[in-house]
């Protein structure tokens, strides 16, 4: 009898400890969830209202489309660019962001900077490249300074989410595995009190039968 009531101690144990992870794991898979959707919805809404990439906190995302800064970031990334300030300030070694015609936005690096009567002018390359850009750079036409800051890949689902389909299945995805991960934790408790039930009348069952 207390053999089987230290068997019975210690597999009750064990049902406590897998209890307990099941709801820690369930938790973290909730809150992950719940983060996807909120930085999906983020992504998406931040694009269409600045009418391209989003801005966070005064800072510009952009997304990098080529490989002439690498290793500094990579194809695909997105970066983070403080525009505003004076943009004369900028010296050999800095990462620009500039307009190279009314269309495209470049961002290389300060290798140069030239002072022509009042103007101020930048020699500017990437640093994947084997010779500086072709035209200098009038710091008027500069927008922003690269902060440093910058996340690989991203930039391909900054840019799937600015097309409208995009849009929509970023912001739907995350709600339907949301909706089947509930469905899922629903199913999940019914089961486990069926079995509950099972085994009380089994336990009852046992206890009305003659010894």
């Amino acid at each position: 009898m207390e053999v089987k009531s230290r068997s019975e101690k210690i597999k009750a144990e064990k049902s406590l400890k897998l209890k307990t992870i099941k709801k820690w794991a369930n938790a973290t898979v909730t809150v992950i969830l719940f983060t996807t959707l909120i930085v999906m919805a983020f992504i998406v809404i931040s694009t269409k209202a600045s009418g391209g990439e989003p801005k966070v906190f005064g800072y510009q995302i952009k997304t990098v489309l080529s490989g002439s800064m690498e290793p500094e970031f990579k194809t695909g990334s997105i970066i983070a660019v403080k525009p505003g300030g004076d943009m004369t300030r900028f010296k050999e070694g800095d990462v620009i962001t500039f307009m190279d015609d009314a269309s495209r936005l470049i961002t290389h690096r300060v290798i140069d900077v030239i002072h022509s009567g009042d103007n101020v002018l930048y020699e500017t390359k990437g640093d994947n490249n084997n010779a500086a850009d072709r035209d200098l750079v009038l710091s008027d036409n500069v927008v922003a300074e690269y902060t440093g800051f910058t996340i690989p890949y991203v930039g391909y689902l900054s840019s799937f989410a600015q097309s409208k389909e995009g849009g929509a299945l970023l912001l739907i995805l995350p709600g339907l595995l949301l909706i089947a991960y509930a469905g899922y934790t629903i199913w999940q408790a019914l089961s486990h009190l069926e079995k509950e039930k099972n085994n009380a009348k089994e336990n009852e069952k046992e206890i009305s039968e003659p010894v």
